[in-house]
């Protein structure tokens, strides 16, 4: 089974420059929303192993990264393609939405 790549503030370019997509989920352990998505980020790691990468960013351990995207809410869930941001989604949503967000960047 695959799991959520962990991001951190020194790994995060090297990650988000990836020749696939890379979704990241912005999270705390303290979060009630991001509690609810974070079974499902890990479902999405499972179906899109080798086709894109799915990672978290704990924002209270990175706050570099955070700050750099201006996350203020969270869960905050950032698409990237060639390290440019090309979809959003701030607040808990079902899979299918962060499925065909993620299918859209597979073509």
């Amino acid at each position: 089974m695959s799991k959520p790549v962990e991001i951190t503030d020194s790994n995060f370019e090297e990650i988000i420059n990836s020749d696939k997509p890379v979704l990241v989920d912005f999270w705390a352990e303290w979060c009630g929303p991001c509690k609810m998505i974070g079974p499902v980020v890990e479902e999405l790691a499972n179906e899109f192993e080798n086709k894109a990468i799915i990672g978290k960013v704990d924002v209270d351990t990175n706050p570099e990264v955070s700050a750099k995207f201006g996350i203020r809410s969270i869960p905050t869930l950032l698409i990237f393609k060639g390290g440019e941001i090309v979809d959003k989604q701030v607040g808990a949503v079902p899979k299918s939405v962060l499925s065909e967000k993620i299918e859209a960047q597979l073509t």
